[in-house]
């Protein structure tokens, strides 16, 4: 199985290696603000004339906004906007071109509604102090040295890495490995490059192809399984708070800079800048190690998984809980378990948004029209069934997975429980789900506890 897959190590460059590095991302973002400043007055001088009455047809030519376009105009400007420009390599320019033309293709595709998820505004200017240094390279010699310590970039030549490159070194040598392009980047005031390679994969299978496991994502677990596992949320900003808002304010009491009055900023703002930027990438570092570890695991275990398509946008707006749901990462969970079932040989099931999977009695089926977020045991008014409010969610979810799938055919059907609307209104009656359909037989998960001794035996006939 072929796929894309990058490989990110940190480097250990020089001072002349680092002033280097910062050129080639200069030259990006000169590149990138010469070309929006092209289109923008073509844009302006349009509607300008469109406010004079001037016909379509009779308006200034539109330019183009593909990246050939872009990088024929670049090329016929370059000798009067960039004198300077033989002295970093073209793919520098073409990473600030490239960013612009996908930038204006987000931004058309959004206006016309060809673009899903929020309005994407449109393209800014990159400021040196605000913007991330970053370049790209497609073409070119990219290679690692033997001694798996070193990359070689072009004209950056060979750059030395704070790690050892074994991983990709192996596959490169044995040939299921092609580098595509090699991207760096600054990030927390250290230097990265990233490899995109095509990659050979092995068809693996997972430990347990039959198990079917629902994820109950949330911030006081991070997880809660449908096997009754509960993982802990391990809340790095929340731990990191502190000693952050002690560096901020050492920021804020040094001398910063402002354009206003052309003033710099000092040696002591730069510090105590970059060990701000320290504190946020530490954070990030540990959050994206945990998820990695806490993904890998369970697709390499599981053979389906089970998640939710959860509103990550409307629960920031809860300003009392934004910072912990940013915190926890559900949409990086999701991202990393989408790609890593595809890797391992399992799939992920995805419950519509509207499932009411908190609602819904795992043993029953009945649905409760109302369940505040104080409620953390449910309690089933028709069965009697009580446990943990996620543990009851994981159960559905993993319950979900048997109905948007025929066990006659295997082939996968839409959601069995209708989840594409809101819970019924109060005054209609829950409906209870008929012995024998997919939701009463749970193999691999934890049975409900609670309810009386009639009833937990007449869900044990039903399984």
């Amino acid at each position: 199985m072929k796929t894309l897959q990058a490989y990110r190590f940190a480097l250990d460059l020089s001072p002349r290696q680092e002033r280097a590095v910062l050129a080639h991302a200069g030259a990006a973002r000169v590149a990138h603000n010469w070309a929006l400043a092209r289109v923008k007055a073509v844009m302006s001088q349009r509607a300008a004339e469109r406010t004079y009455g001037v016909p379509d047809e009779l308006l200034s030519p539109p330019i183009s906004w593909s990246l050939p376009s872009l990088r024929k105009a670049w090329n016929a400007a370059k000798d009067e906007v960039a004198p300077w420009w033989a002295e970093c390599s073209k793919e520098a320019f073409n990473t600030g071109l490239d960013a612009l033309a996908r930038a204006l293709k987000n931004w058309s595709d959004s206006r016309k509604g060809a673009r899903k998820g929020r309005a994407v505004g449109f393209p800014r200017f990159k400021s040196r102090r605000r913007s991330t240094p970053t370049v790209r390279f497609t073409t070119g010699v990219m290679r690692i040295e033997a001694d798996r310590r070193h990359v070689v970039l072009p004209r950056l030549g060979a750059l030395r890495l704070h790690e050892s490159a074994r991983k990709l070194a192996r596959r490169l040598e044995a040939g299921t490995a092609r580098i595509m392009s090699a991207t760096v980047r600054r990030e927390g005031g250290r230097w990265f490059v990233s490899f995109t390679c095509e990659v050979e994969r092995a068809v693996r299978a997972p430990a347990r192809p039959g198990s079917m496991v629902g994820v109950d994502l949330g911030v006081k677990h991070l997880a809660v399984l449908s096997t009754g596992e509960r993982v802990a949320n391990p809340r790095h900003l929340v731990v990191a708070a502190r000693r952050m808002r002690r560096l901020a304010r050492a920021v804020s009491r040094c001398v910063t800079p402002d354009r206003r009055v052309r003033r710099v900023g000092s040696n002591r703002w730069a510090r105590a800048q970059q060990e701000l930027s320290r504190a946020h990438a530490r954070v990030v570092g540990l959050r994206r190690d945990g998820l990695h570890q806490f993904t890998t695991r369970l697709t390499r275990e599981h053979g389906t998984v089970v998640v939710e398509d959860l509103n990550v946008a409307g629960m920031l707006r809860n300003r009392r809980l934004a910072r912990h749901v940013a915190d926890a990462s559900f949409a990086e969970v999701r991202r990393q378990l989408t790609y890593k079932s595809e890797w391992n040989g399992g799939r992920l099931v995805t419950a519509g948004r509207w499932y009411p999977s908190s609602k819904t009695c795992s043993g029953c089926g009945a649905v409760k029209t109302k369940l505040t977020l104080a409620e953390r045991t449910y309690t089933c008014t028709a069965c009697g069934l009580s446990l943990d409010r996620d543990l009851n969610a994981a159960l559905n979810l993993a319950a979900l997975a048997r109905e948007v799938t025929d066990d006659r055919s295997g082939r996968e059907s839409l959601n069995g429980r209708g989840a594409d609307q809101k819970t019924r209104s109060r005054g209609q009656v829950a409906v209870k789900r008929l012995p024998g359909t997919a939701r009463a037989g749970q193999a691999g998960t934890v049975p409900p506890q609670g309810g009386t001794t009639a009833q937990r035996s007449l869900l044990s006939t039903r399984r």
